[in-house]
């Protein structure tokens, strides 16, 4: 690419991204702290991509969604994930008639831009396979009808540990449609302070709508033509690859640890990340940094570590830094 071509790519994001700052700034009246989660939800929305974001109850994690859909002047949906939902809670149901003696679809909540599929790990297996299809196809099936989904249809997934009880790991073929699986922790002392402080007063906070819904998808447009080069893709390709084979990169202990490498999905979602994060931040083309800042979410519910792993207590995301620390940066 030229570099005046690289210029012009540049100009573009910096006038198409004025929006990002104003939708940080409304987000950061509600959250504190909480930098990357806020960065990764934004990246979903770039993207078209879902987001899954695993805490522990109380880190602000239903906050934040619910916040982001009142930044954003778009439907909202929020679903409590319960072992006894059924897939007619989130699809929707046909209803019989009398008067007409047929049948009319009620459309389910499923049917908006933003979902807040809230606990997911807590639903029974029906209602997992009815939510896939609608993470996949973009499409959900009433019936013997079949309807198209929003444009904008993004899912952000909440789930806590799966130690906690009466929760249950999800199917990998779902799992591996979030984009994104974003792991919250602990606030600082100082940030836990000023949440205190702003929780506990009698002021109500109120967010004000920044960004529509046509302003999203002409940026993901861009975000689409963001320069990567030849040599970023390369080391994509030496990441992914080193999942599935790492004694070919020199990393032979880790052979006995992975019992299923990344799939091919995971580039191409490392591409499109690093391509939303460099749009973030004002750029446009990526650079080896945009990879190594999202390769963790992108990569680590994607690994499957073996029980050898699990015995010795190592984590996917020890793992990817391994990777990361031993793969030579271009």
């Amino acid at each position: 690419m030229q570099n005046n071509s690289i210029h012009e790519m540049n100009a573009a994001v910096e006038n198409e991204a004025v929006f990002i700052k104003a939708l940080v700034s409304e987000l950061r009246k509600v959250i504190v702290g909480q930098d990357t989660l806020v960065e990764r939800v934004i990246i979903g929305l770039l993207t078209d991509g879902h987001i899954l974001i695993e805490g522990v109850p109380g880190l602000a994690k239903t906050t934040l969604v619910k916040s982001l859909a009142e930044t954003v002047q778009a439907g909202f949906s929020r679903i409590q994930f319960t072992p006894d939902l059924l897939p007619a809670d989130l699809v929707g149901t046909q209803i019989y008639n009398p008067s007409s003696s047929g049948f009319s679809v009620h459309k389910g909540p499923i049917f908006s831009n933003l979902i807040l599929a809230d606990e997911v790990n807590r639903a029974p297996a029906k209602v997992q396979s009815a939510l896939l299809e609608a993470m996949q196809e973009r499409q959900v099936t009433i019936g013997d009808t079949t309807f198209a989904l929003e444009e904008l249809f993004v899912v952000l997934a909440t789930q806590n540990p799966i130690e906690q009880e009466g929760t249950y790991p999800l199917p990998e073929a779902q799992v591996d449609r979030f984009m994104l699986k974003v792991v919250v922790e602990y606030p600082s002392r100082d940030e836990e302070r000023l949440i205190i402080n702003r929780v506990t007063s009698d002021s109500k906070i109120d967010l004000n709508p920044v960004v529509d819904v046509e302003t999203i998808l002409q940026a993901r447009k861009i975000v689409q033509q963001i320069y990567v080069d030849d040599k970023v893709k390369e080391y994509v390709l030496d990441l992914i690859s080193a999942t599935r084979q790492p004694t070919a990169i020199g990393l032979p202990e880790l052979e006995e640890l992975i019992s299923y490498g990344a799939s091919p999905r995971a580039g191409i979602y490392l591409i499109n990340a690093a391509r939303a994060n460099a749009f973030i931040n004002g750029r446009g083309y990526v650079n080896p940094d945009d990879i190594k800042e999202l390769s963790a979410d992108v990569l680590r519910h994607r690994i499957i570590v073996s029980y050898e792993a699990e015995s010795q207590e190592i984590t996917s995301s020890e793992i990817i830094q391994k990777i990361l620390d031993h793969i030579e940066v271009p």
